[in-house]
Order: C-alpha cells, then sequence, then structure tokens
C-alpha cells in the first residue's frame, strides 16, 4: 500500500482524497517507480473539476520524478535502480509510488536532479513543442506569451532569450513582471494597469506579432486574435479563466487569415522518437545552463487541496512541487 491521491467525483479541492492504495506489480510493458518529487501543473485543475473528462475514480498528477523499484516482463532499456522522469497520461503522478508504461518515461541524466526534473517535464516539455514544432521559431521573432510569469512562462522566456527571439509577456502584478524580467522576457504587460493589445501594437510599431502563445483562455482569447499580424497563428493551449468563448470562424479572415490551434503535449510526445528527441533537448537546454528550473512553492502529498486553492488563486510563480 502507498499513499495517492484518489478522486471520485469531479469539483473543488475537496474532492481529491489522501488515501492508501494497493500498488500492484508490473506486468508486461510496465514498471515501478518510486516518486522523489511530483509536478503541480493548471492542467491537474481541469481534471479536478471535469473540464477534462476522465473515468472515475482516478489518480491525479502527469508529472514525477523517481526511481525505478521493479521492472515488468517485455520492458527494454531500463533496469531496476535507474533515474527517471515522466510527464504522461494516465494521471496518477499525486502518489508516492506507481505502477505505470515503461514506454512513458526517460532517464534521467546526472546533473538534474529528481526536483527540477520533476518541475520541468510537462512545462519543459510544452515549450519544446510550442517553439519548434507548433511554430517553429528561428529566432529574431518577436512574439507575445500570456502568463509570462509562470512554470511554461519562465522556461518560454529563457528559451525565447536562447534562441534569439523578443518574447512580450503578459503578468498581473509588478512582481511577477519582475520576475520575468530577471528570467529574459524583453517586454512585460502588467495586464491589470495596461491595455496589452495596445502595447503589443505600440511594441512592434503596429504590425502585431506572428504568434501567440495563449494558455489564459476566455479573458485573453480575442484581444491575442487583435494582436496577431496578417497570417499570424493563435496557439490557444490552456484555459486558466475558463474555456475559450464560441466565435465564428469569419473572424479569423476578417483579422487577416489568421490561423488556430489547439495543440496538447500528448500528441506531440505519442511517438517515443519524438518524446526522447524533446526530453534530450530540455534535457540539453537545462545541462548547458540556458534554462534554470525555478521552484518556488514546495506542498506535502497531503496539503494538495491548498497547494490547488493557491494555484487557482494565481498566488504561485515559476514551478510548484509536491513531495511525496
Amino acid at each position: 500500500m502507498v499513499k495517492a491521491i484518489r478522486m471520485y467525483r469531479t469539483g473543488g479541492p475537496e474532492v481529491m482524497a489522501y488515501e492508501d492504495v494497493e500498488l500492484g506489480t508490473p506486468g508486461p510493458g510496465e514498471i515501478l517507480v518510486r516518486h522523489h518529487a511530483c509536478g503541480l501543473n493548471f492542467i491537474d485543475v481541469y481534471f479536478r473539476t471535469g473540464l477534462y473528462p476522465q473515468e472515475l475514480p482516478a489518480g491525479l498528477g502527469m508529472e514525477a520524478a523517481g526511481v525505478i523499484e521493479q521492472v515488468g516482463p517485455d520492458v527494454n532499456g531500463l533496469q531496476v535502480g535507474d533515474r527517471v522522469a515522466y510527464a504522461a497520461r494516465p494521471n496518477g503522478a499525486y502518489a508516492e509510488a506507481r505502477v505505470m508504461p515503461a514506454a512513458h518515461v526517460v532517464r534521467l541524466p546526472e546533473g538534474i536532479s529528481f526536483e527540477t526534473a520533476a518541475a520541468m517535464m510537462l512545462q519543459g516539455l510544452t515549450v519544446q513543442y510550442l517553439f519548434h514544432r507548433t511554430f517553429h521559431l528561428q529566432g529574431g521573432e518577436t512574439i507575445l506569451f500570456h502568463a509570462a510569469a509562470g512554470g511554461v512562462g519562465l522556461i518560454a522566456c529563457q528559451w525565447a532569450r536562447a534562441m534569439g527571439v523578443q518574447m512580450i509577456g503578459t503578468v498581473g502584478s509588478d512582481d511577477k513582471a519582475e520576475l520575468a524580467k530577471a528570467h529574459g522576457c524583453a517586454h512585460v504587460i502588467n495586464y491589470n494597469k495596461e491595455n496589452f493589445v495596445d502595447r503589443v501594437r505600440e511594441i512592434t510599431d503596429g504590425k502585431g506579432v506572428p504568434v501567440v502563445y495563449d494558455s489564459i483562455g476566455q479573458q485573453t482569447f480575442k484581444g491575442s486574435l487583435d494582436c496577431l499580424s496578417p497570417l499570424g497563428m493563435m496557439v490557444s493551449f490552456g484555459n486558466a479563466s475558463g474555456p475559450v468563448p464560441d466565435f465564428s470562424l469569419s473572424e479569423l479572415a476578417s483579422r487577416g487569415s489568421l490561423f488556430i490551434t489547439r495543440p496538447s503535449l500528448l500528441h506531440y510526445t505519442a511517438q517515443r522518437a519524438d518524446l526522447e528527441h524533446m526530453a534530450a533537448q530540455l534535457f540539453s537546454m537545462v545541462q548547458g545552463g540556458k534554462i534554470k528550473i525555478d521552484v518556488r512553492q514546495r506542498y506535502a502529498l497531503a496539503d494538495v487541496a491548498q497547494a490547488h486553492r493557491e494555484l487557482e488563486a494565481r498566488k504561485t510563480t515559476g514551478s510548484s512541487l509536491i513531495i511525496p
């Protein structure tokens, strides 16, 4: 038996039960991982509330790092004692240990700690595909990235700087603005003080940006479209303020034949070769010092409800961890 978070219904933070769970043994293609640190991400809130449906009862959490304690049949390239990390479904990372498919984990290089890995896998792999696959940045572009002081945002600030990309970031407070600047964001807009559409137009001399990365959703969607230059791409990859409202496709035409996409990390990492390539690039950026993972909050597994409340209230900055 191990301690884990289980959900029997969707709703507020109170629906997460901290309880004993039968662990079982790995079957074919599976491993047992003992977690040393687990990631806390806003997507976990979407699953908890039911915005992203899943079969119940269910675990929660997509990201963790730890050590392999058991290996099932038909597992190649992994062995007991390996340090590993992952960002994958099905949910279940909020736990002391779990049995899971071996295909979802990657070996963790020496020099990258469990806490760093657990704080960067989902967020770092997200930035990798956003910048290198969803819209392939070449360097020299000016882009708009919402929530620049969050976990994904701070990694994006650093990755953009390393690529020679000028990032305009939005934040909700002056403290968060300073944090984004310190991590390499070229221009920071406090949307509680300034109209971000007007500021983007001012920064770009009225041209707009070729791509907007928007994880806020409802509150920023229409404004994000207004920030794009003709033929620009709207990348909607989250809904922190609520789902994107319905809109007419003609709005894309009227704003200059815009493109829009709603990507998901799981589709980009579905092929093992893609996962390994993306992880290797992320590890290289971290080991080379181009990206530093900023862990600013740590919560005990038993205090996960508090963690979710603070996450939803936007009281957190940088990355957050749950320590089993």
